[in-house]
């Protein structure tokens, strides 16, 4: 599971994304699931970010999905109809 920082905006875009590519790359499986659970500041960017991420995983063949978005980040996802890019995985807890 990659993890999101409490605070994503567009100062943190780049960086955010490279480190969450970097972060695919180590991962085995097939599911990719982003914790957005932490993200409690944040614009648009972090919507970028997400989609962008989301190619890049569809890219190599695996599945990409978020677990904890924050309600105003989905919310801002559905005003965009983005929304069903943006797959959610149930919060469960972390073995």
């Amino acid at each position: 599971m990659l993890v999101l920082p409490n605070e994503l905006t567009q100062s943190q875009a780049t960086a955010c994304l490279r480190m969450l590519v970097q972060g695919l790359r180590a991962q085995s499986g097939t599911d990719v699931v982003v914790d957005a659970t932490a993200l409690s500041r944040f614009d648009s960017a972090a919507l970028a970010v997400l989609l962008e991420f989301r190619r890049e995983t569809l890219a190599v063949g695996k599945r990409f999905s978020i677990r904890g978005l924050p309600a105003r980040l989905g919310d801002l996802a559905s005003l965009y109809g983005i929304d069903e890019l943006l797959p959610a995985t149930p919060l469960t807890p972390i073995k």
